[in-house]
């Protein structure tokens, strides 16, 4: 499947919320960070889909996402839509 066209906004949006990580994700970070979980390789905060991932292993087709506080404000349609639409890109 092709990739997703990435708006240069959503780039840079995801490049500043890697230097303003909550603490609940760099302490998953830690974990996964140099292919210390199994083997495999993620990355954070990382664009696809016109989303921002928190942490993504694309070898895997497997997103993670820290919901916390700063998700109290996203309503549970956005992140179900965000599901949905991860889901069917696969």
């Amino acid at each position: 499947m092709p990739h997703t066209p990435l708006h240069p906004r959503n780039r840079a949006n995801a490049k500043s919320m890697r230097k303003i990580m909550t603490d609940a994700e760099l302490k998953l970070w830690n974990e996964l960070r140099a292919h210390r979980l199994m083997g495999l390789g993620f990355r954070r905060q990382y664009p696809i889909a016109g989303y921002i991932a928190d942490f993504a292993c694309p070898a895997k087709k497997l997103v993670v996402e820290v919901d916390g506080s700063q998700h109290a404000e996203e309503s549970k349609l956005a992140d179900t839509a965000r599901t949905m639409r991860l889901e069917r890109d696969g």
